[in-house]
């Protein structure tokens, strides 16, 4: 199904700033105690205080590639953090033959990261800046589904199940491999693999009501694509697209091929989506149950209505607010949105009450 691309709603929600000072915040998860994790891309984990203060730099975040699209990325909790105090990273790595996706963890101190280890890396390390994914998801059986990219001049290897370009993958917490993952007992194949077929997604999250893993990805000139992805299916990058090369060219075979998985919803014009959350609370009028997403192009925020595998509607909101890197719900119930930019903000979205 095609988005109608529809207007953006007015008078709704607004957009109240809430942290500034941040430079190109990519990712966000909220702390038990009501304080914010960021990451900046060019290497920076803060905390953002509940009055919007930020910390210094965490000590102890990995080193990162910080060349175009890359650098620090995605951040999330363990399912037990009230335990472990583990916090998860990905972020682009350099090594033998370029850089790729990497995911590390380490445990929140004070004021640093302890016990750093990198659980998962992309193969292979490839040249180039952009197309990295990458989110980070932990399902309910506390697995977590990293989401990567094609790494833009690598198409090929996409289709590739003996590589990690394109794929989304499915890990344990430790970084192992769970033995139910569909590739592991094929040769030759990275047994982390999930699904393959997959361009650049930089938006994942795992339906509460459901427990399954959705997804947003970017297309090229159109096409950006909204999936479920699940065990061993192709969602079809770069064989079909329902997007063109930014030439205006013609990308693989058409929009449709056997054995190859058609989008839940695509967008063309795109949004060039990232970030993404099932709105659980009660602060909008008609928006629980509702998929939130980020909108770097035009900007703003997006807000599909599901029914099971179906989207019933869209709505779009706030695209003045600028390039929406990520959508994270707080424990007030209110949505807050990461601008990217290189004076990067934190935004909160409030609901505003009919006169």
């Amino acid at each position: 199904m095609k988005s109608p691309t529809p207007r953006p709603a007015d008078g709704s929600v607004r957009a109240v700033s809430f942290a500034t000072g941040l430079e190109r915040p990519w990712g966000a998860a909220f702390l038990p105690n009501g304080r914010m994790l960021v990451t900046e891309r060019p290497g920076r984990l803060r905390i953002v205080d509940r009055d919007g203060r930020l910390s210094a730099p965490l000590r102890g975040v990995p080193d990162v590639h910080a060349r175009g699209q890359g650098g620090l990325l995605d951040v999330a909790l363990s399912p037990s953090f009230a335990q472990d105090r583990l916090v998860y990273l990905s972020f682009s790595e350099s090594g033998d033959g370029g850089a790729g996706t990497a995911v590390a963890r380490g445990r929140l101190g004070d004021g640093a990261l302890e016990d750093v280890e990198v659980i998962w890396r992309q193969a292979p390390k490839v040249q180039g800046p952009n197309h990295w994914g990458s989110r980070l998801a932990f399902a309910k059986d506390g697995r977590l589904f990293v989401t990567t990219g094609d790494r833009f001049s690598y198409r090929p290897m996409v289709q590739d199940l003996s590589t990690t370009i394109g794929k989304i993958v499915r890990i344990e917490p430790d970084g192992k491999v769970p033995p139910d993952n569909p590739f592991v007992k094929r040769e030759g194949a990275r047994p982390e693999i999930w699904s393959l077929g997959h361009r650049n997604v930089q938006a994942a999250t795992i339906d509460p009501a459901t427990g399954r893993l959705w997804t947003v990805e970017h297309g090229a000139r159109g096409g950006d694509e909204l999936n479920h992805p699940e065990a061993g299916r192709n969602y079809g990058w770069p064989v079909i697209t329902y997007g063109v090369d930014y030439s205006g060219a013609k990308i693989g075979e058409g929009t449709a091929k056997p054995g190859m998985e058609q989008p839940v919803y695509y967008w063309d014009p795109v949004i060039a989506p990232s970030g993404a959350t099932f709105y659980t609370g009660d602060a909008y009028p008609g928006w629980k149950g509702s998929l939130l997403i980020g909108s770097l192009r035009p900007g703003g925020l997006v807000r599909l209505t599901l029914d099971g595998d179906r989207v019933t509607g869209e709505a779009r909101y706030l695209r003045d607010v600028g390039r929406v890197r990520d959508v994270v719900q707080g424990p007030d119930g209110l949505l807050y949105l990461l601008i990217d930019a290189s004076d990067g903000r934190v935004v909160r979205v409030d609901p505003v009450k009919a006169s």
